[in-house]
Order: structure tokens, then sequence, then C-alpha cells
């Protein structure tokens, strides 16, 4: 089929329009004169035909010239060093001042600098993170207190709780990262716990949560039918924390707002319950220990407000494995991540973790790290970097990843401040049966892990908080020793390296090959001989 021609547009107009642009254009460049002009800005240059080569004395006449540019450079040249040598002069003369008297200008700016300095410094301290929580303890109806399920014991502070029932507060304790533990673990440590006070079993969620409370609207909630709800962005336990919060306030005293404190040591998850049950981001959460530095409150429900709280000091006086897990930095504990690896190995069966991580089998923590950095692909200047292996192992077991459990201590005998009034008056008010059917919907919508997957840990008891420290407080005290039973513990200890012995030479004492050695596994420890 033969195509049709296509009548292309014609660029032909009408005169009128054609002189309005000439028009239009002739004042544009008219105005971009008078603008160059005001601005003295001039023509381009015109280039120097130089000299012709039918003048007389051309020869002289280029010398003369060359002469003529020199003198000027040299002296530009003698101008610019003056400039210098003069601004010299007054930058030396305002320092000399400025050392003997400070402007007015400057001591303000020095003074505004320390206080900006001082504030930043005030709110990351000890004593600025227990009076928030004090503030939040005092001004709470119900007190909360997360619990690490891989570590029920270990999260559990006995000054908080003691400080709490003093003040006729409730007390609630809330079992959070259920899905990082074995089901009948599970079921043991809430069994255990139900003997002190109500217990809630919750889930927070961890890779997706909305940015607004307004987005929330519009997600979609699935239903109880859906075969699996397990996923990281569901949260589990906030529908049953938030019913019976809302009961108890209408039971308390109808119309009355409860504001409930939410508090524990430090990544146990604070934040992300209050952003699991409000379903939007609205605490600041992370791996970041002590992230919390101030007081927040937030609005779930028509008549219980929930406080987010900074996290709880822990004593220097606990064990050092406690301080790994459970200090807001490794200083505090006085003792390195390397340290604090080597401890927490310690607390493990070095079986479960060969499989846990899928390497090789390590003699001590200095070869473990070595082959997690290996694993990892974590390099430094060529070689491997065994500081932030270290630093993502301990990351790994206070974030939500690491699958550890231990198991509920056999004697169920209450701590002193725990009678049996005082648990009966605990227990008054809440709506136990309501509870108990929560904590069974969520354990059957929760995917739990398989106990050949995860890592016995051996728990070193409750860990001492400190609810107030004075400025003036002295050095933190040595570190208690660890509890003697051990499952499994390194078979070469690395030796401390002080700085006497970094200055002291290796000195080779004789021996007898001849004489038999004594080894008591398959390799030679070289330590029997060399000391």
């Amino acid at each position: 089929m033969k195509r049709p021609k296509l009548r292309k547009a014609s660029k032909r107009m009408t005169c009128a329009k054609r002189f309005k642009i000439q028009k239009k254009v002739r004042e544009h460049h008219r105005k971009v004169r008078r603008e160059a002009k005001k601005k003295g800005v001039s023509k381009r240059v015109k280039k120097d035909p130089g000299v012709p080569s039918s003048a007389p004395f051309k020869e002289e006449v280029l010398r003369e010239a060359e002469q003529r540019r020199l003198q000027i450079e040299e002296q530009k040249e003698k101008q610019r060093q003056a400039k210098k040598e003069e601004r010299a002069k007054k930058r030396k003369a305002e320092k000399e001042d400025g050392a003997k008297e400070p402007t007015a200008k400057k001591a303000r700016q020095v003074e505004a600098a320390e206080k900006r300095s001082e504030k930043t410094r005030d709110k990351g301290s000890k004593q600025f993170m227990c009076s928030e929580l004090n503030k939040v303890i005092n001004a709470s109806d119900v007190v909360i207190e997360v619990l690490d399920a891989r570590d029920p014991l270990g999260c559990r502070c006995p000054q908080l709780e003691e400080s709490v029932l003093s003040k006729n507060k409730k007390l609630l304790f809330l079992l959070n990262r259920i899905d990082l533990v074995p089901r009948q673990n599970v079921n043991q440590w809430l069994q255990h716990l139900q003997k002190e006070g109500p217990v809630v079993a919750f889930k927070a969620s961890r890779k997706y949560q909305h940015d607004t409370p307004q987005s929330k609207k519009k997600r979609f909630v699935p239903s109880n039918d859906v075969a699996d709800l397990s996923n990281a962005a569901s949260c589990f336990g906030g529908s049953c924390l938030v019913e019976l919060l809302s009961d108890y306030a209408t039971s308390m005293k109808e119309g009355a707002l409860l504001k409930v404190g939410v508090v524990g040591f430090p990544s146990v998850g604070k934040s992300s319950v209050i952003n699991g049950v409000k379903g939007a981001v609205v605490c600041s959460a992370g791996v970041q220990r002590g992230l919390t530095k101030h007081m927040q409150e937030v609005h779930v429900a028509k008549n219980v407000n929930l406080l987010d709280s900074p996290a709880l000091v822990a004593s220097p006086s606990n064990s050092p494995a406690c301080l790994a897990l459970r200090s807001l930095q490794m200083e505090e504990a006085q003792q390195s991540v390397l340290e604090a690896v080597r401890v927490l190995l310690k607390q493990c069966d070095k079986t479960q973790v060969i499989l846990q991580y899928n390497i090789p089998d390590y003699r001590n923590s200095t070869e473990f790290l070595t082959l997690l950095a290996k694993k990892w692909g974590f390099q430094k200047k060529g070689a491997l970097d065994t500081v932030q292996a270290a630093v993502t192992f301990l990351n790994n077991w206070t974030g939500p990843r690491m699958s550890y459990y231990c198991k509920p201590p056999n004697s169920a005998a209450p701590p002193a401040y725990m009678s049996e009034a005082v648990v009966a008056q605990m227990k008054e008010g809440w709506d136990l049966q309501k509870l108990q059917t929560g904590n069974e919907a969520t354990m059957n919508a929760v995917r739990f892990p398989n106990r050949m997957n995860g890592i016995s840990f051996v728990s070193t008891g409750p860990t001492s908080g400190l609810l107030s420290v004075s400025s003036d407080s002295p050095p933190p005290a040595t570190t208690s020793a660890e509890p003697e039973s051990q499952p499994q513990v390194d078979l070469a200890e690395e030796p401390q390296h002080t700085e006497e012995t970094k200055k002291t030479r290796v000195q080779f004492q004789s021996v007898d090959i001849s004489a038999p050695i004594a080894t008591s596994g398959d390799t030679y420890d070289f330590n029997t001989d060399f000391n």
C-alpha cells in the first residue's frame, strides 16, 4: 500500500510577527549592552598586532618592550610580598592581643561552645540518665519491666523492682523477643515469672515500621487465619497489652489517663515495644546501646500513654558476663570488646557456637574472632580486623538476631522484697484470664526456632543497677569473679600484654629434646616449655 504524502509544517510567518520578534531581539541586545556599560565591562580586547616587519629598529623596540614587561612583573611581585608581610604582622598582633585580653565577642563564642559541649556531655552521662529514669518512675502509674526472652533473669534489676514496689506502683513483666527462643523455653519462663506478677508475651517488629501514624491507617492488616504471620514486620502481643492496660485504667478510675513507664537495661527493646504497640516509628530504636537519652510520652489508646525511658545503668560490681551484655559501653565495664567476647564464649557450649557460626574448631577467643573476620570479610590494611568482628558479634547478641536461650532456675524462691502480700497486691486489678488468653494467642501465632539451632547460655543471675549516681562518685570497683561452673572453657587463654611485658625480650630456656613430651591433646602446647 502506498503511503500518503505527509505535508510538512511551513515555517512561514506573517510580517507583523517577524518584525515583532526582531524588535524584541534588538531591545534585548540594547539592554545587555546598557548593563555591561554600567558594570564597566568593555568589549572584547583587541589582539595586539605587534610590531610590523617593515618597521625600522624592530629588534630594539621588542627588547625595550620585554624589559618594560619584566619591570612591571617585578613591581607587582614586590607589592604582593609587602601585602603578605603586612597581613602576617596583623595576624600576629591580633593573636598577641587576644592572648593578653580576649575580646567580648571571642569570650561569648568560647562560653557558648563550652555550654554546648557540656549539654551534650550531660545528656550522655550516667547522672542525667538516672535522673530521667527516676522521672519516668515517679510519673508512671504502672511500670513495665522489659525482659529479653533469651536471658530474662539477667535483665531483671532488684534495685529497680524494689524501688517501684516501695512507691506503691504496679509492676508488669514484658517478655520480649520470644521469636528467638524455643517454645518450650518460653513456656517455662512464663510459668516461672507468673509466680511473681503478671507477664505479657511480646514480639516486636524488626524490619518494617510505618513512618507516620497516618500511614498506619492505609496498611493491610492480615487476619488470624493466614498461615504464616511470623514475619519480621509483624508485631504480636501489642493488642493484648493495650487491652490489658485500658481495662485496668477503666477499673481504676473512669476517664482517668493511665501513664505506663517502659524501663529496662540497654538493648532489651523498650523503644521497639512502643513502636510495635503504636504501629509507627515514634521512638528512635537501633542496635546502638543507650540510644534513648530522655523521657518521651506516646499516646497509644484513649486512656493510656506510654513513657519511653533511658536505659538502666548497670553497676560495675556485676560479673564480666553481665557487663558485656548489659553495660552501656565497654569502657564502663573496664574491658575491651575482645575481653567481652572471651567472657561470653565461656558461658556457651563450644559445639553449639561452631554449628551456629559454621566455622572450624577454635582453641581460644582470638582464633574464634580471626575465623569470624575471615568469614565476614573484615579486613584492615591487609590484615584481618578482629575488633570489628568482636563488635559485630556483640551487636548480634544484644540485638534481635542471635538465637540463644537460658534455663529457668530450679529454686522457685522469690526475692526477699517479693513477699506473698506484695505479689497478691501486684496481681490485683488485672484481668488475668484475658491476659492468659492473649498470651496463648501470641504463642500460637509466633513461629519459634528449633532448639538445635540455638545456643545454650548460662545466665549469671539478676543484674544490679544504679538509680542514682553522684557527680563525684569514686571509680568503679573491680568486677566480681565469674561462677565456677562453666560449660566450656578456652583451651588456651591469651596472655595479658602489659607495658612491662611489651618492653621485655623473650628469653629461651634450654630444653632436653630426648625427654618425652607430655601433651593433653592432639596438638602440642608450646606454653609447657617456652614461658
